[in-house]
């Protein structure tokens, strides 16, 4: 009969039951789980030295190698388990071959790790027979369950999202399931078995069968740290921004000096340039730009002892900077079908063409501006028939995308800006030129025209950035 997958791997955690789970696997005729195949420490288990003639080092020399000598001498299907801290080249296998089956094993959270407690201080791992049980109250610890907790689910979470983009399905199962004999039989069915098994193994005992109130010391501190975690993450923060690449085109290096800056549009720009160029005695305009990925990989190689860094600015000062230049006002980088689209889409209260007129005054730049902001909210958010550009894309997701080629070796503030830039240049054994002035918005200054009504506006679009870099309500003084 031809089965629906060539092997199998059972994915776990410690203290999920996966022992358990496997000796009763074994007990169909059709399947052979061979343990913790992977374990750097060991090879299936503590009392073998090989496997089909693979010793560990050799199993650590060719891993996938042992797989196919698994395919090829079992009778049925083979299998293993899988944990996280197991050879990750086997995970990554695994998880791309639709000919592997994957058996996702589970447990509450709070008894797998009261279980792992006890059994390091019991050193009991497996329990054959309930005569030779050690027992042990635990002492409850919040802050290194709450590592234990997020850790696991983030580890689960990754292998959910791996199936659905590898278009596969899993066999998910829990600790509770694995002792329904109905259960367990239809996972063999899954795995192409076509007899069933009438009464488990018998080979491991529950080890602790207890009531979780008589295994912890300290049990109403369980109740209070589970209440605390919010298991549906309320306070999270929706992103509906597609990801970014690292536009390594737009970097800018120093002609000269082993400086690559990394401009966020919005931020202090031109500024930087100008100060790259004043290194080297150079025009802004003669620095390099406008590589590909490979070429900047070149320069890195000549370019020993290099550093790359990029400027975040607060998010009210970036928003109306790229109002003020990219919609506003006639200069190189206005964006002439956004500002169109924006007066006629969006209501905004500016001139058709440029020069701004007298006519135009603070009340309706406010208002204009606030406009904007409802603009970048919407396409922020998702609910605009406008893509998100880079200029009024968070800083948090540009940096994430500078980060898929390299990050940044400083991140630094505008306001700290003198600050950032004299520790970069000591890092490369230079005297740091002095910074020009930023570039003024015209033609109203921010302070102007700034009220809470504004910082609100700006907060509500840009929440990721106040979360992500810790941004304070925007002051006079450009904080």
């Amino acid at each position: 009969m031809d089965r629906p997958f060539d092997y199998f791997v059972i994915l776990a955690e410690m203290r999920t039951g996966s022992n358990f789970l496997e000796s009763n696997l074994n007990a169909f005729p059709g399947i052979t789980c061979y343990g913790e195949a992977y374990n750097p420490y060991l090879i299936v288990d503590p009392d073998r030295t090989e496997l089909f003639g693979f010793t560990m080092a050799k199993r650590d020399a060719d891993p996938i190698g042992m797989i196919e000598a698994m395919k090829e001498n079992t009778d049925g299907i083979p299998g293993f388990r899988l944990f996280h801290d197991h050879d990750p080249r086997v995970f990554e296998h695994v998880m791309g071959d639709r000919r592997c089956a994957k058996i996702i094993l589970n447990r509450n959270l709070v008894d797998a790790w009261v279980s792992q407690r006890i059994a390091w201080s019991t050193k009991q791992w497996q329990l054959g027979d309930h005569a030779d049980v050690k027992k042990w109250k635990v002492k409850f610890d919040p802050k290194d369950f709450k590592h234990f907790y997020f850790t696991v689910k983030d580890r689960q979470r990754g292998i959910a999202r791996r199936l659905q983009v590898e278009g596969q399905a899993g066999f998910y199962i829990d600790y509770d399931d694995i002792q329904d004999l109905k259960v367990v039989n239809g996972l063999a069915r899954f795995l192409g078995e076509t007899e069933e098994i009438k009464h488990f193994s018998g080979k491991f005992k529950k080890q602790n069968p207890e009531p979780l109130a008589d295994k912890v010391r300290n049990f109403e501190d369980i109740e209070k740290t589970v209440n605390e975690i919010d298991r549906y993450d309320l306070g999270a923060l929706p992103n509906f921004e597609p990801p970014r690449g690292p536009s390594v085109p737009t970097y800018v290096t120093a002609h000269k000096a082993p400086l690559c800056f990394m401009p966020v549009p919005g931020a202090l720009d031109q500024e930087i340039r100008d100060w790259l160029g004043a290194i080297d005695d150079v025009h802004r305009d003669v620095l390099d730009t406008g590589f590909t990925q490979k070429e900047l990989r070149q320069w890195k190689n000549q370019n020993k002892g290099h550093r790359s860094f990029t400027v975040l600015r607060h998010p009210v000062a970036r928003a109306h900077s790229v109002f003020c230049r990219y919609v506003l006002n006639h200069t190189p980088w206005t964006m002439w079908e956004l500002r169109h689209g924006l007066i006629e889409r969006y209501d905004l209260d500016i001139p058709w063409d440029t020069p701004i007129g007298e006519g135009y005054d603070r009340v309706r730049h406010r208002k204009a501006f606030l406009r904007f902001l409802h603009f970048v909210n919407g396409s922020l958010g998702g609910s605009s028939v406008h893509g998100v550009e880079p200029i009024w894309a968070t800083q948090d997701n540009l940096l994430r995308g500078f980060s898929e080629f390299v990050a940044p070796d400083h991140v630094l503030r505008e306001t700290q800006i003198n600050e950032g830039l004299a520790v970069l240049a000591m890092e490369i054994g230079i005297d740091p030129p002095p910074l020009g002035d930023a570039i003024p918005d015209e033609p109203f200054p921010l302070a102007s025209i700034y009220d809470d009504e504004v910082e609100k506006a700006v907060r509500d679009a840009y929440a990721r950035d106040y979360m992500a870099f810790g941004f304070k309500k925007w002051d006079r003084d450009g904080r």
